[in-house]
């Protein structure tokens, strides 16, 4: 009898039960075995260690809300008969489904959807996990006319196809999924939107409904609640109210144009990312925006982000707007031949890539086709590998925690060692740079979360996720080794005994896109930034005109003090003119008025607090240094 470790306790099952055989608990829908997912109706046939996912993890939300993508589905199809199935994929915040019809779904069809999607619940129906030959599985959703899923199964390269059926409905999916329908507590759809089959303006439109499901009532009205939240902190939307940004249609899609406020929140932003970096020992470089392609096709960008690069002609020579910074840095290090004295040598840029990103798939700041990133390439010598690890970790805790991130999410994503002809290097290259990831991590005293299989082909990562106000994830710090550069550039130092070895590169980014992270940063504080974010700190308001001189005169000191300090002389009434600025989220106001200006003094309002009152001038730059200490 095979005996199993189900969360941590040790069982003997029978040989051949299933999962769901001895696991009645319905909180838990799916398990992973010896880290892979998979669906409770798995067979055990030899001992293993099996841990139950229920929704609380993130692997157990991704599969609770892919299965009811896949109900939602359902309902549409026996609705609308005439739908065609694109794809359905739990995202970050819920799942979506894309279908062809004829018209666009309307808020009444979600009704209609909804009432069939509690049916097909109520009929507990069985997630059954079936397999076909490649051509059987063609013929089969060529006679139900499916062109999307033969599509994707051409693209498909095992010859085994796996499907999941239910009843009636069968839909092209890899899995796992809860046992029945029954398993999904409540649900909601969320919202109608057009999309493009795959991202792309080429293709054809097809309509996305949105929605979500929780395993109770409590769960789905908190997480209602914090979209309504979120609506009113959309980067986009706050965006435009705070005068941070613009897109402009006519000059092209994904290109970001900075107003003079949302400039100054960017500088500020670099500023800080350059004080923190020299002081920990980086050397700043710049390179250029454009290169021959040459330098790509070696550097192996050209053959795997082909589909993404923008390609250009200068003097009947291929040039390339460049969509990585990494290789100008390497030409910088090879510019002569380094010693193993002047390691590590430690390079950073805030440098502007351009991607060809599909137009489906651009988002406000979160995806762009020019794209700030502030990398970083740290070049080493083996011995040096973990307490460079651990100076980046230390540098990105520190740079986010200013930021107001305190809950990080860290993960470790390692190569599949099933796959190993998956990946570049020598097992003892992608040991040692695992194991040096692991220690610096412990050394820190980081917790993280192991991923298995999830490391790119040419090096081992770390990725550093933020949880904002709202307990939402945003991608930010990556430390990823490279295996591949080295080799394709012969990157070496001169080791004490003379000889030429091939260097280490550690690849880091700690805010990732800038412009994401700009935009992460609008949500996180719904526009009100802390003071020393502020593109405006103060602004100064004069009752009337005749207080405007006086008023100018606290301008000035304000300036000379360092703050970033406007004022407004605008005719319109005082309270209108404080609510303006109160919309705008600026951290102080100082009034003035005929009291004021006779005992030289300002009325202070600090965002959040209202009214402070009246004051000597020296006392309200008291208040402000003592909030800017506070943040530093």
């Amino acid at each position: 009898m095979p005996k199993v470790k189900v969360n941590g306790k040790i069982i003997e099952v029978e040989k051949g039960s299933r999962i769901i055989d001895f696991v009645h608990d319905r909180q838990y829908f799916a398990a992973q075995i010896d880290n892979e997912l998979r669906d409770l109706s798995t067979e055990i046939t030899q001992d293993c260690a099996l841990k139950l996912i229920d929704i609380t993890t993130e692997h157990g939300k991704r599969i609770y809300w892919h299965s009811t993508s896949h109900i939602m589905a359902m309902a549409v199809k026996e609705l609308f008969q005439e739908a065609k199935l694109a794809i359905g994929p739990a995202i970050d915040q819920g799942f979506y489904y894309d279908f062809e019809v004829d018209k666009p779904f309307s808020p009444g069809d979600l009704e209609e959807i909804e009432k069939k999607m509690r049916e097909i619940i109520k009929k507990d129906i069985p997630f059954e996990h079936i397999f076909l030959e490649k051509k059987a599985a063609r013929d089969f959703f060529q006679n139900r006319q499916e062109s999307y899923k033969i599509e994707l199964i051409n693209e498909i390269p095992e010859e085994k196809i796996s499907l999941y059926r239910n009843g009636d409905f069968t839909d092209l999916c890899r899995g796992p999924h809860v046992p029945k329908t029954g398993f999904i507590g409540v649900f909601k759809l969320l919202s109608l939107a057009g999309a493009y089959w795959r991202g792309d303006v080429q293709q054809k439109m097809l309509s996305r409904i949105y929605g979500v499901s929780f395993p109770t009532e409590e769960e789905l009205a908190d997480y209602l609640e914090k979209i309504e939240e979120a609506k009113k902190r959309d980067h986009r939307k706050l965006g435009t109210e705070l005068e941070l940004f613009s897109i402009f249609e006519e000059a092209g899609a994904g290109m970001v144009f900075w107003h003079p406020k949302g400039a100054i929140l960017k500088r500020i932003i670099e500023e800080y990312w350059m004080d923190e970096h020299i002081r920990a020992g980086y050397e700043i470089v710049s390179t250029p925006h454009i290169a021959q392609s040459t330098l790509w096709h070696r550097s192996g960008h050209f053959d795997f982000y082909r589909d993404h690069m923008y390609t250009l002609s200068v003097a009947d020579q291929e040039y390339v707007l460049k969509p990585m910074n990494c290789p100008g840095h390497i030409l910088i290090y090879k510019s002569k031949i380094r010693s193993y004295r002047e390691l590590p040598i430690k390079y950073a840029e805030l440098g502007t890539v351009y991607r060809d990103e599909l137009s489906g798939t651009l988002h406000g700041l979160l995806r762009v086709r020019s794209i700030t990133i502030d990398d970083a390439h740290i070049f080493c010598r083996p011995a040096q590998i973990e307490e460079e690890l651990c100076k980046a970790l230390k540098l990105a805790i520190k740079m986010l925690n200013k930021f107001g991130f305190e809950h990080l999410r860290i993960d470790l994503s390692v190569r599949d060692l099933n796959q190993r002809d998956k990946y570049m290097g020598s097992d003892e290259e992608w040991e040692r740079a695992e194991q040096g990831l692991i220690s610096a991590l412990n050394r820190v005293g980081l917790d993280y979360t192991r991923q298995e299989g999830e490391a790119v082909f040419y090096g081992p990562k770390i990725d550093i996720k933020l949880l904002d106000a709202l307990g939402r994830e945003w991608q930010a710090t990556t430390i990823q080794f490279d295996f591949n550069l080295p080799k394709r550039f012969t990157i070496e130092y001169m080791d004490q005994d003379g000889i030429h070895k091939e260097v280490i590169v550690i690849h880091r980014a700690i805010y990732g896109s800038l412009e994401r992270f700009i935009g992460c940063l609008i949500e996180h504080y719904g526009g009100a930034f802390p003071l020393w974010l502020a593109p405006v700190q103060v602004m100064v308001m004069p009752i009337t005109s005749k207080e405007n001189k006086y008023a100018e005169q606290i301008l000035k000191k304000c300036i000379g003090r360092g703050l970033r300090a406007k004022i407004d002389e605008k005719s319109e009434k005082i309270n209108y003119r404080i609510r303006e600025a109160e919309i705008k989220k600026i951290p102080y106001i100082f009034v003035v008025g005929p009291k004021e200006v006779e005992k030289k003094t300002v009325s202070v309002r600090q965002r959040g607090r209202k009214d402070l009152g009246e004051m000597e001038l020296k006392k309200a730059f008291n208040l402000i240094k003592t909030e800017q200490g506070g943040e530093n």
